[in-house]
């Protein structure tokens, strides 16, 4: 009739038992009959698909009391529906203190009858997508799914599990494209707010104006625009975990707005006057010393150590050593699938080449490349002269480590070495626009403009 399972009823008396079968099969269902619980265990064991039963609570031999007995022992996932002809309160008081899913009595009610299956069937499907959807994101976000073997990445591991079981907030730093966000979530994932929400907003992408509605939400007509009222995502956050990435761009105002809230665990809505409670986990991260933002005055050294009461250093690629190819390998595969290609492989050389490299992207950088080769890969093993000029290069010189260093006796254009001085410059100040500029004596306008000429030409993402 269709692909779920057949639901199976069990009674004695015929005319009940037909009349069951005849309701359910009208909305859509399967049916199979028994008048004897003994006949419908077995069935079940030769057919573990089956997901609910009903059955008639007073019947020869093993009654419906001991059919759910036999069930439940057996740990068979099944949901039972118990039918009885007494009506008792205690009847149905012992049903379901056995473990009933749900209980009717006779005479049945034919449509209630159909419309409790039905929910029943529903809220199951329900609970097993979400086990799946669980599955899935443990598979996607659990500590498994952060590649990585090097001894760097081993202690990054073990600082995860210790924290993520507790309710301290957490400052990730790394540079730009080393995962941030994936290790935030993976802590989340695995701690005891995993059933609730997990937010991220990046504050530096969105002006400073609109970052505190989005944090606190606003009241209707608190300001020109605000045409309804507005939930933030602390209030949103609710009992999950909130992840602040680019910490570090929060302008004065907010930091002291952000401190407060982690005091009091309350918020006001812009233009409200109720404080409302919140509990949420804070996840912070930055790709710039916030050290140095606090010497410089840039950032409140009260709201930092609120912030780094457990701190997680992500270690740039360059760092981690024989992650390289493993991460090269992790995504061929994960690529490779995702756009129909057949299973491809890496040449020793270009493994050489990879691991030589100094990805001043990090992993996100090396994705790229990875994904562009897949996209444009001809057949057979990748070959070296397949990379991306820049890492050809920096392989050119025995015991080359960064594409800095194998600028020196490789034959290469103006515009490489120019891009390779920007990145590399952009690189060693954490991001920060302004101090790469002055290092370099260029105008800040003018990085500006490269990196968006770079950022076109699949060299640099922005953090």
């Amino acid at each position: 009739m269709n692909d779920i399972p057949p639901v199976i009823v069990i009674d004695d008396e015929t005319g009940s038992r037909e009349s069951m079968a005849i309701a359910i099969e009208k909305a859509g269902l399967e049916v199979r009959t028994f008048d004897d619980a003994r006949e419908a265990l077995k069935y079940l064991d030769e057919n573990p698909g089956v997901r609910l039963a009903v059955c008639d609570l007073r019947m020869p031999g093993l009654d419906g009391l001991g059919f759910l007995n036999e069930v439940r022992s057996q740990e068979i996932d099944l949901a039972v529906v118990l039918v009885t002809g007494y009506g008792s309160i205690e009847s149905a008081v012992e049903a379901m203190q056995v473990g009933a899913d749900d209980y009717l009595t006779k005479p049945v009610d034919l449509y209630e009858l159909r419309k409790r299956v039905a929910n029943l069937l529903e809220n199951r499907q329900l609970k097993e997508e979400v086990t799946n959807l669980r599955q899935m994101l443990d598979k996607r976000y659990g500590f498994e799914s952060i590649i990585g073997r090097s001894a760097a990445m081993e202690h990054l591991f073990e600082q995860m599990k210790m924290v993520a079981p507790t309710r301290s907030s957490v400052l990730i730093v790394g540079e730009s494209g080393t995962g941030k966000e994936l290790v935030a979530n993976a802590i989340h994932v695995n701690s005891p707010r995993v059933d609730e929400r997990f937010l991220a907003i990046n504050c530096g992408a969105i002006p400073h104006d609109i970052l505190e509605s989005e944090l606190f939400g606003h009241e209707k007509g608190s300001f020109t625009g605000a045409v309804a009222r507005k939930i933030g995502k602390f209030e949103v956050a609710h009992r999950g975990t909130l992840f602040l990435d680019e910490i570090s761009e929060l302008s004065p105002a907010l930091q002291v707005k952000l401190l407060r809230v982690l005091e009091e665990r309350k918020i006001m809505r812009v233009g409200g006057s109720e404080l409302i409670d919140v509990d949420f986990r804070l996840i912070a991260a930055t790709n710039r010393a916030l050290e140095k933002r606090v010497e410089e005055e840039k950032f409140r050294e009260d709201l930092y150590y609120r912030l780094k009461v457990v701190t997680l250093d992500i270690p740039p690629l360059r760092d981690r050593e024989g992650d390289v190819a493993l991460l090269a390998e992790h995504y061929l595969k994960l690529l490779g699938e995702e756009h129909g290609k057949p299973p491809i492989a890496l040449s020793g050389e270009a493994i050489d080449a990879l691991a030589r490299y100094g990805w001043p992207g990090n992993v996100r950088q090396l994705k790229n490349v990875i994904e562009s080769v897949v996209i444009f890969h001809p057949g057979g093993d990748i070959a070296i002269d397949q990379l991306p000029p820049e890492i050809r290069e920096a392989t050119m010189i025995s015991g080359a480590q960064t594409p800095v260093q194998a600028q020196v006796g490789a034959p290469r254009s103006m515009d490489s070495i120019e891009r390779q001085a920007i990145l590399e410059t952009l690189q060693r100040t954490k991001g920060h626009r302004a101090d790469a500029a002055r290092m370099l004596g260029i105008g800040l306008r003018t990085l500006q403009r490269k990196l968006k000429e770079y950022k076109q030409q699949g060299f640099y993402e922005d953090a």
